[in-house]
């Protein structure tokens, strides 16, 4: 499988909680009616959060870029399958509808993103 990452710092003068419920309701919603023209097979978003207990092992690495609001990630079956999206007229306007949406909470310029193919290393435990 394929997937993008998109590696999120939200639009400023947005609170923490005014981000995460808007990516987590809002814009879901509109990628849920996109998977079919888009020919997404899974989502994910990981929220970004501050707790002080692990707070030392961010800081030990003496990062100075700004962190990140939060990471989605898509998946799709292989690089036709998101050629394909982008190859049909309701692909192409799902990608535009969600793009205009991203805007409204997301700082897109500061947002980089990237395609990926997982390797496992520690697989899930049941």
């Amino acid at each position: 499988m394929i997937k993008i990452i998109f590696c999120i710092r939200k639009l400023p003068g947005l609170t923490d909680a005014e981000f995460q419920r808007y990516w987590r309701e809002d814009h879901a919603d509109l990628v849920r009616q996109a998977a079919g023209p888009l020919n997404i097979r899974r989502y994910v978003q990981s929220h970004a959060f501050a707790d002080p207990r692990v707070s030392p092992a961010i800081d030990a690495r003496g990062i100075e870029a700004a962190p990140y609001d939060g990471i989605a990630e898509l998946w799709w079956d292989d690089i036709d399958a998101i050629l394909a999206a982008g190859a049909s007229k309701e692909g192409r306007a799902a990608g535009r509808r969600l793009l205009e949406d991203e805007k409204r909470f997301i700082d897109v310029k500061a947002s980089p993103l990237f395609y990926a193919r997982e390797h496992e290393i520690i697989a899930l435990k049941d």
